[in-house]
């Protein structure tokens, strides 16, 4: 998943750093608000980037005394700084911008060199989301893709794919903004246009943030697996009941596993032992990403407290 999740990104990045110069000299050239707005986007966009594969390093790094669980919650933090940045940088500068020359409108020159850039551009963006997007069916399998980005586990990919989505709706816009400005003498449907540009970046961004929070705070895995989980442990010789299991993901491949377990009284403190080797074989075979697995053997008699590795 990583793997895709990073192709995914440098495609997106060399296509925004290059689309972010072309976007910034069009805008210089032809004084378009629509096109500066289009060209903060992209500088965004890059850094976006460079801030996901930062975030993918980081949380590469292996556990110390520090972070005895590992650094996989790099990559939701790192997730989350995108989302504001979108919102923050993105949003707020292309709003600024259009209100600026809806208030104070000025002509646009040379327009065709902005229609030129605008159409590199989408076909730039347009290869991006392409790789984004066949990378993100991978990982979502058989599940739907609104369902798949609300239970997926690696948010890098999800975002840019977003982010390309975005990029691409904004791109039409500008090319409307433009292209209206110019047909109807409204110039102020250029600063319109940007400030459009600017709301898409602002519902992405609060989106992102959405989907990243529960991941970041510590969000457990799906009810279906946590339901395996209990039927595994509840099968074992000597377990008369799964008092509660609770999980939590440390990061995209990294789940967390606590079960709380009611032992028969016959069974003495090497037999539970023995069991409770058994379940955490039998759980990290069924579910890979299930790094660590922590048992509470509880007794009527006794109580006691076991764990695995």
């Amino acid at each position: 998943m990583a793997s895709g999740s990073k192709k995914a990104i440098y495609a997106a990045l060399a296509g925004n750093s290059l689309i972010a110069v072309t976007k910034f000299g069009a805008a210089a050239i032809t004084g378009s608000s629509a096109m500066l707005s289009e060209g903060v986007h992209s500088l965004v966009d890059t850094g976006n980037q460079i801030l996901l594969l930062h975030g993918l390093r980081q949380a590469g790094r292996p556990a110390d005394a520090e972070f005895p669980f590992g650094h996989g919650k790099e990559v939701y933090f790192w997730s989350f700084i995108v989302a504001i940045s979108i919102f923050g940088v993105g949003a707020g500068v292309s709003i600024y911008e259009g209100v600026q020359h809806v208030l104070h409108p000025s002509p646009i020159e040379n327009a065709s060199i902005n229609y030129l850039v605008l159409g590199l551009a989408v076909l730039f963006e347009g290869f991006a989301w392409a790789f984004a997007f066949r990378e993100f069916k991978k990982v979502k399998g058989a599940q739907g893709y609104f369902e798949a980005v609300e239970r997926g586990k690696d948010p890098t990919l999800f975002v840019v794919l977003f982010e390309d989505s975005a990029a691409i709706a904004g791109l039409v816009v500008a090319a409307l903004g433009i292209g209206l400005a110019q047909t109807t003498g409204l110039l102020w449907m250029d600063g319109a246009a940007s400030i459009v540009i600017g709301l898409i970046l602002g519902g992405t961004a609060i989106w992102l943030a959405l989907e990243t929070k529960g991941l970041l705070i510590g969000e457990g895995a799906p009810p279906e697996v946590v339901e395996e989980i209990r039927e595994i442990v509840h099968q074992e010789a000597g377990v008369e009941d799964v008092n509660e299991v609770l999980t939590m993901h440390m990061g995209p491949d990294f789940v967390l596993v606590n079960v709380s377990v009611e032992f028969a009284d016959d069974l003495d403190a090497t037999l539970i032992e023995r069991v409770i080797h058994t379940m955490d074989e039998r759980i990290k075979e069924r579910f890979p990403e299930v790094k660590r697995v922590f048992i509470e053997a509880e007794t009527d008699d006794s109580k006691a407290s076991a764990s695995q590795g």
